[in-house]
């Protein structure tokens, strides 16, 4: 074969190596369009999109935030010491009237389940509401492209009503699982809340340690009520729920009611915890500033006698009696005379006071 005939042939070769190179990098371009990872939703879109079939997660704890992992809603149950202990700070609380309400609205307390916060849980990149979703629920299915905040469903065991409640994420369906303030909002802010800076306040509305996810309709029945005015119906959850409320109290400097101080004492003391002597309240310069009355001071003047109403003796023909001195008006059965009864003389009444022979 000549030169001129390897050249050609070597040409060739060259030409058909460069197609097949491109068809495989053509090949390999088509993959990577369609098969590799999905891209992630922004945060916005995930809010509003719900996928088909929900994927489960596997490391649902893994993605939260170390410091919710260290808030917990504490157990189900409280022990003697522990409701002891509550007692005692129950008694470092402040016992106050409601002050007005005046001023109060939910905007006081910053925007709702704002992740802005300085309490457990701020500053994660989740919102509040999904933060107790995930600490509460157990079952999870987290939502995609929602870097691990958004819980799709899962199941509560309700510590309010003692009953498994089923959650699904939607439009009609999230309501069935709400998340209750245990200190309410209102009643805060008529106990102490009108004085705490805005910061606190928002604060207030999203520490992990004062939220509780519950029924949705026991949390409306609930409202702004009180341990004097609303408790959860599984009574065996009383007393932590109590405690709790003291605890958020104390935290944040808020007052009780006297009425309200009664029913937690109440409660603490039926899981175990000693009661407490109290005193009773003193009264005020402002309650004693009205005279009280007193007893009139006696006069010199002898009191009535006690004795049975006056003795009207017999008269003796129509005329009237006659008694020489008094052991013969006692021998008549007569004694004591009264002024203007028949047989009294002023000389048998020797103290004058119109009684004679007492």
């Amino acid at each position: 074969m000549s030169a001129r005939s390897n050249r050609k042939i070597s040409r060739g070769s060259w030409t058909a190596v460069g197609v097949g190179v491109a068809i495989i990098a053509g090949l390999v371009a088509i993959g990577a369009v369609s098969g590799g990872e999905p891209q992630s939703v922004p945060t916005g879109t995930a809010s509003t999109t719900t996928p088909a079939t929900p994927v489960a997660s596997t490391s649902a704890t893994a993605t939260l935030e170390p410091t919710m992992q260290q808030v917990s809603r504490g157990p189900d149950t409280l022990t003697a010491t522990a409701a002891d202990s509550a007692l005692a700070k129950l008694q470092t609380l402040a016992v106050k009237g409601r002050a007005p309400k005046t001023g109060y609205s939910r905007d006081q307390f910053g925007q709702t389940w704002t992740d802005d916060v300085t309490v457990a849980g701020g500053h994660n990149g989740c919102d509040t509401r999904n933060d107790i979703l995930r600490r509460d629920l157990t079952s999870l299915t987290l939502k995609p492209g929602s870097h691990g905040c958004a819980v799709l469903t899962g199941t509560l065991q309700d510590p309010y009503t003692d009953t498994t409640i089923a959650f699904r994420r939607g439009a009609s369906t999230s309501s069935a699982v709400q998340i209750d303030h245990v200190v309410a909002l209102s009643d805060a802010w008529q106990k102490g809340a009108q004085q705490l800076s805005a910061i606190e306040r928002r604060d207030f509305a999203n520490d992990p340690r004062n939220l509780q996810a519950t029924d949705g309709g026991a949390n409306q029945q609930k409202g702004d009520g009180d341990a004097a005015t609303w408790l959860p119906s599984n009574k065996s959850y009383r007393c932590v729920y109590v405690s709790r409320q003291i605890d958020v109290k104390a935290v944040y400097r808020l007052w009780v009611t006297q009425a309200e101080k009664d029913a937690m004492a109440r409660i603490l003391s039926g899981c175990g915890a000693t009661p407490v002597a109290t005193s009773e309240p003193t009264e005020t310069a402002t309650r004693t500033a009205t005279p009280v009355p007193t007893t009139p001071a006696p006069t010199a003047t002898r009191p009535p006698t006690t004795q049975t109403p006056m003795y009207v003796p017999p008269q003796d023909n129509g005329a009237g009696a006659h008694y020489k001195n008094c052991s013969a008006a006692r021998a008549a059965g007569a004694a004591p005379l009264y002024q203007g009864q028949p047989g009294y003389r002023s000389a048998l009444d020797r103290d004058g006071d119109g009684v004679a022979c007492e």
